[in-house]
């Protein structure tokens, strides 16, 4: 009998705080719909302060950018859902990623050749491209390992969702559980 593969973790952020963000429905469907080789845990950039110098130097990192320092380093893979908002990265989640790469001598530990995987979900028509591909010259700088199989961009992703927010797009579905598999691949998982 063979044994199974064991589980790696990845963690998950969503770049939006609204508590019914399509992002993070779309966050928890990958959770779901991850093999099962992976174990996605949700983690949250909702404590994260926004990024200023002088707090750095006076007081250091902050403990909820400590603690999901912490976290990412000592997962598998990071898997970043985006929103995209005037067709680039949303300003709260590259400030959290900005606050995860201070001090700089801890880059290589959180980001360096860490598997990274994006998938984003918008109201209009154009998915999340410009939001994604505006994040692969960060993540080439933090030195990720970018996952660039097929993309997933959600986009009317306003009826995808039930009331719940639960997936209840059938195709939707297939496609995360195969861009999930995907990055379980990648990472060897």
């Amino acid at each position: 009998m063979i044994a199974p593969m064991p589980q790696r973790i990845v963690v998950g952020l969503s770049g939006s705080l609204r508590r019914g963000s399509l992002n993070t429905m779309l966050l928890r469907a990958a959770r779901e719909l991850a093999p099962d080789t992976l174990q996605v845990e949700i983690a949250s950039i909702r404590d994260i302060p926004l990024y200023d110098g002088d707090l750095e130097a006076e007081r250091g990192v902050p403990d909820a950018v400590r603690a999901l320092k912490d976290r990412i380093a000592s997962a598998a893979g990071l898997l970043l859902v985006t929103p995209e908002y005037n067709n680039s990265i949303p300003g709260v989640f590259k400030n959290a990623i900005d606050w995860l790469s201070r001090p700089t001598a801890d880059i290589a530990r959180v980001f360096g050749d860490r598997p990274v995987a994006l998938m984003g979900a918008t109201l209009g028509p154009g998915g999340t491209i410009l939001a994604q591909t505006a994040w692969l010259q960060v993540l080439r700088t933090l030195g990720t390992r970018p996952w660039c199989g097929p993309r997933l961009m959600v986009s009317r992703a306003d009826t995808v969702f039930d009331a719940e927010g639960n997936l209840k797009d059938e195709a939707l579905a297939t496609r995360v559980r195969d861009f999930m598999a995907g990055f379980a691949r990648f990472m060897g998982a």
